[in-house]
């Protein structure tokens, strides 16, 4: 039998509110299980871009932030600027009153790209960062 392990997480009321509800319709019996799937995606992913930083990659960083977040745009543009070499385009699209999705598209060395992915996704005001890539040998 596998090691089961235990740990606690703290969850604004209204992400736990939306976890559940959908969850719920996709019929999972558990939020550990539901988690432990998210987990494991998450996982999977960053795993991947991680593998082999040496190779060349295009992509798609693709973000959904709080525009209303003291000067998390200036650092957003910021972190652009200092990627530049691998940034190609952007496009940015307003949502709602308070949210702005954005898609840089990038390419080159896999290992710049994660840097500046793993940057923008620990900035206060980023709510979704999903880095989708694909290797152009």
């Amino acid at each position: 039998m596998t090691k089961i392990t235990r740990f606690g997480v703290t969850f604004p009321p209204e992400l736990l509110k939306d976890f559940d509800d959908i969850t719920q319709k996709m019929g999972y019996e558990s939020r550990s299980k539901a988690l432990q799937d998210a987990v494991r995606l998450f996982v999977n992913e960053r795993k991947w871009i991680q593998q082999d930083e040496s190779r060349e990659q295009t992509g798609i960083i693709l973000m959904i932030y709080d525009h209303e977040t003291r000067g998390l745009e200036a650092e957003l543009t910021e972190s652009q600027h200092h990627h530049k070499s691998v940034v190609t385009s952007t496009l940015h699209i307003h949502i709602s009153e308070a949210d702005c999705l954005e898609a840089i598209a990038v390419k080159g060395k896999a290992s710049e790209i994660r840097h500046l992915s793993d940057e923008i996704a620990t900035k206060r005001g980023v709510k979704i960062l999903k880095t989708i890539m694909a290797t152009t040998e």
